[in-house]
């Protein structure tokens, strides 16, 4: 992976943890927190079709796999977000799923991920989830509801990284991808949401609409970038270094929302760091 590309994907982990951060900030149904920054992303990439044509028919199911598997995650995530605080659910969900992505790239894919990096990602990811565990495991499992919720959606991103990094191979550009899987991805959540949630996403749109197209460029922004990196990358690596944003979480949890840094999250900081130490060897 270039430089250039690498810091490309810090970028975009700065831009999840902020858009995460926004949903874990309010203070109302969190389900309908994330729908509303699917739906602002969903909003903003709308005017981009204007200028990219429609996808290829290879890379359609690729989309629409993304697209439900899109809206599992964000139920899950609201959920996790529901149950637990953010520095708590966050690393489980994002520390677990470079795992799973390693794991089915290097049996399924062919990556060109060599030994180095292989450990690279092993390291990172514990480092990762280290950081829920900052107060004992005694207070980890008594959130049983969190830690469930939060397996559910690392399963959902390892599928939808898959789904989109291969999609947007087989599209004429990553960008083109982007534009057509964001307002896909954003027609489930907001059919289902005005199906089961009608009053509670409506008042949430009349509410929390700016929050919801700031969370929603943010959204866009970062897997922008994401997208356009596994085109170039392998997925494995940049799935990887995506959830960096684990520190930029870290340092928003401690400035904005009141949560502390403990010792242990300062020794789970260096284990990341040095997963991507090995990562650039």
């Amino acid at each position: 992976m270039t430089p250039a590309v690498t810091l490309a994907v810090l970028f975009s982990a700065f831009f999840h943890a902020s858009w995460n951060a926004i949903v874990r900030m309010r203070d109302d149904d969190k389900i309908v927190a994330v729908a509303l920054v699917v739906a602002g992303s969903g909003v903003l990439a709308l005017p981009l079709l204007l200028f990219f044509p429609v996808l290829p028919g290879a890379a359609w199911p690729y989309a629409i796999a993304s697209a439900i598997i899109h809206l599992g995650y964000a139920t899950a995530l609201g959920m996790s977000y529901h149950h637990g605080e953010l520095t708590k659910v966050y690393p489980l969900l994002r520390g677990s799923a470079p795992l799973t992505t390693l794991v089915v790239s290097l049996i399924f894919l062919n990556e060109g991920v060599d030994a180095t990096e292989t450990a690279g990602v092993v390291v990172l990811a514990a480092g990762i989830m280290t950081l829920a565990l900052d107060r004992g495991w005694r207070v980890l499992i008594a959130s049983p509801h969190a830690v469930g919720y939060a397996a559910a959606t690392s399963l959902c991103i390892t599928a939808y990284t898959l789904a989109d990094g291969l999609g947007a191979r087989l599209a004429e550009s990553a960008h083109q991808y982007v534009a057509w899987v964001f307002v896909v991805n954003a027609l489930p959540m907001v059919a289902g949401l005005l199906l089961f949630k009608r009053q509670a996403f409506v008042a949430g749109v009349a509410a929390r609409w700016r929050p919801g197209l700031a969370g929603g460029a943010l959204s866009l922004a970062a897997y922008w970038i994401v997208i356009w990196a596994m085109t170039v990358a392998p997925i494995p690596l940049v799935a990887a270094l995506r959830e960096t944003s684990i520190l930029f979480a870290l340092f928003i949890g401690m400035l904005w929302l009141g949560e502390k840094v403990t010792p242990i999250r300062v020794v789970s900081i260096l284990l990341v760091l040095a997963g991507l130490a090995l990562m650039r060897l």
